[in-house]
């Protein structure tokens, strides 16, 4: 009785974090952790369209791997992550992996063209998350081997938000990630 098998398998944080549903049209920016790009773009499923952008075809072939390993087809562009191939209010929803290095090393300058760029992209209503490595304390830092972090502060990360336009708000900093979320009204 008390040793039954869970229904579902445990679901990473982050993707419940990011809070993408069926049928939506999600954007990734950067690539952080492979597997969990790949996750995530498993997410809205055939009845939706996941997309991912990276700065250089390194990240692009990564990204590829990793969704083609969860089972997905997905759109992945190369270039300015400033100048996305992509329609005014195009996006539900965008995920930006602010520790990949190509966005953890912009300038202040740099990464609010890039917020300003997903503001476009989104729908009215649409989410933009930022999911980023944080360093870790305490006992999961003993026990969690990560490499170091990229660390961008979390009040500089919601500064750029709300320049761009976005209501913005830090949703969680829990498990070795930070989430940051800007809402476009």
């Amino acid at each position: 009785m008390f040793l039954r098998k869970p229904t579902r398998a445990l679901v990473p944080l982050p993707v419940t974090m990011a809070g993408i549903r069926m049928g939506e049209r999600a954007l990734q920016i950067g690539i952080d952790d492979a597997a969990l790009t790949g996750l995530l773009a498993s997410k809205p499923g055939l009845s939706g369209h996941a997309v991912i952008a990276v700065a250089d075809d390194d990240r692009a072939a990564r990204a590829r791997r990793a969704c083609a390993g969860a089972g997905v087809l997905v759109d992945v562009h190369t270039g300015d992550l400033a100048a996305l191939p992509l329609r005014d209010s195009d996006i539900d929803v965008a995920i930006v992996h602010i520790s990949d290095a190509s966005i953890a090393d912009m300038d202040d300058p740099a990464r609010d063209r890039l917020f300003r760029e997903c503001y476009r992209v989104l729908r009215i209503g649409g989410r933009l998350v930022l999911v980023g490595s944080i360093p870790e304390s305490g006992v999961g830092a003993l026990f969690r081997r990560r490499p170091a972090v990229r660390d961008v502060p979390s009040d500089q990360l919601l500064a750029s938000l709300e320049l761009a336009g976005f209501r913005s708000r830090l949703l969680a900093e829990r498990e070795g990630y930070r989430f940051c979320e800007g809402l476009k009204g």
